[in-house]
């Protein structure tokens, strides 16, 4: 069940620099070989592989579970089953459940569910704070004994600045990163959209980008300070961007992510299809076979935080990404219960699920685009993720995990709401066309879910 051999891909491997035609064996949920015309043991099966890339498996390090507390949005079987249906093998749960997780209990017991329902490797973040009140820090030592991977309150902001100083000072003598979802409370306030045209055309409160700009900047200086590895979440803002290319210019241990949703989206959105096609269809339009997808306004499955932003942003974020300031690809996958998005934009929950779509609207908007190559986009999701959390995944190198994902490059599909497998449905990309799609996805050697056999389903 743990072996395999993958014959004919077309084999992306970031971490070597390896880009060939090549078979791939798999024996006991390790990679043993990498070559031409390679054998498959006797009880070992094929996998036909041609037209198809082979890639080491998919990491996405900022994902939302739900569990405990709030399993009517997701738990960790329909979320893994989700990630699965996307090509990734290992995902990274953030601590705002209910409880949040800020103490080694929780972190056994979302270990513990992982491996009696989970499908993907799951790894844990904790809480910066107790309670994600931003109060008094978490045991931070406890959880990296119980095998947390990072720190954060994602979901929440550290506003008190000496704690997150202090905080700073902990995760560099334990060797953890601490990711931070950049949020000014008090520039903030009660936005609910990007500040700009958009939200004074619809009436909507703003959000003006400097609320995560300058937490960026706060980040930056504490990096320096501290020499702790600091992660910026989820970035959406032009000035976040140039903030950090700065920074590692100047060697601080700053890094950044970015979401499908903010390079291909803008705030032009919320005003509904017609305006969005108008404005920014450039980007990313369907193929004329297709229909453009039509949503109306105020359609709060374009709501998350941070907000949608301009089209000077989204290209920022693009930019970013080209030239390597902003090192990994993630999808913020935020699943609500379909009553609670069901409400006026400004008492809607932020959040969109993402898991499934987040490497074919990846590849539209970088690979295609030629923005990026291939090996380069991969490894934002693949060696780059690794490095940061300090896990042994993310290669293809003989000995490693045999985590992998297989995907065609140039299928085109529309994503529909039977296609998902979460538990929720907040996603404004159903009836989109979409070109790259996964075929498989292979963790430890066991094929856990292909689009021709769906293992993944829940």
């Amino acid at each position: 069940m743990n072996s395999l051999l993958l014959t004919g891909g077309r084999v992306v491997d970031p971490a070597n620099q390896f880009d060939s035609i090549a078979d791939v064996l798999i024996l006991n949920g390790k990679i043993s070989a990498i070559g031409n015309k390679l054998s498959a043991p006797t009880g070992v099966a094929t996998f036909d592989a041609r037209g198809k890339i082979v890639s080491p498996g998919l990491i996405d390090l900022h994902v939302h579970f739900r569990e405990p507390g709030q399993t009517a949005k997701e738990n960790i079987a329909t979320g893994t089953a989700a990630a699965a249906r996307g090509g990734f093998t290992s995902v990274v749960c953030m601590p705002n459940t209910s409880p949040a997780i800020d103490s080694a209990g929780t972190v056994a017991l979302i270990h513990e569910r992982a491996r009696e329902q989970g499908v993907v490797n799951v790894f844990v973040s904790s809480a910066i704070s107790k309670g994600l009140a931003g109060e008094e820090l978490a045991p931070i030592g406890g959880l990296k004994k119980a095998g947390v991977v990072a720190i954060t309150d994602d979901g929440h902001c550290i506003q008190n600045n000496e704690l997150m100083r202090r905080a700073c000072e902990y995760v560099k003598m334990f060797d953890l990163p601490i990711f931070d979802h950049c949020q000014d409370y008090a520039l903030v306030s009660d936005g609910v959209m990007n500040e700009g045209y958009w939200s004074l055309a619809l009436g909507l409160r703003s959000w003006p980008s400097a609320g995560e700009e300058i937490i960026v900047a706060r980040n930056i200086l504490l990096a320096e300070l501290t020499g702790a590895k600091v992660h910026c979440q989820h970035l959406s803002a032009a000035g976040s961007v140039a903030l950090i290319r700065e920074a590692k210019k100047r060697g601080v241990t700053i890094s950044g992510e970015a979401c499908p949703h903010h390079f291909t989206l803008t705030d032009a959105a919320i005003a509904g299809s017609e305006k969005f096609w108008a404005e920014d269809g450039k980007t990313l339009a369907p193929t004329q076979s297709n229909p453009l997808p039509v949503w109306p306004a105020y359609d709060t499955n374009f709501k998350m935080n941070p907000p949608l932003r301009s089209a000077r942003d989204r290209e920022a974020i693009l930019a970013g990404l080209a030239d390597g300031t902003i090192e990994i690809l993630c999808s913020d996958h935020a699943p609500h219960c379909d009553y609670e998005k069901e409400v006026e934009f400004s008492y809607a929950p932020f959040g969109i699920t993402g898991l499934e779509i987040e490497l074919a609207l990846s590849l539209m908007q970088l690979v295609h685009t030629k923005r990026l190559s291939l090996t380069d986009m991969l490894a934002k999701f693949t060696i780059n993720p690794a490095r940061l959390l300090n896990l042994n995944k993310g290669t293809l190198t003989v000995g490693a995990d045999a985590d992998v994902t297989i995907f065609d490059l140039d299928s085109e599909w529309i994503y529909q709401r039977e296609h998902s497998a979460s538990k929720s449905k907040n996603n404004p990309f159903f009836g989109w066309q979409l070109k790259g799609k996964p075929t498989a996805t292979i963790v430890a050697g066991k094929m856990v879910w292909s689009d021709k056999t769906e293992f993944a389903t829940v």
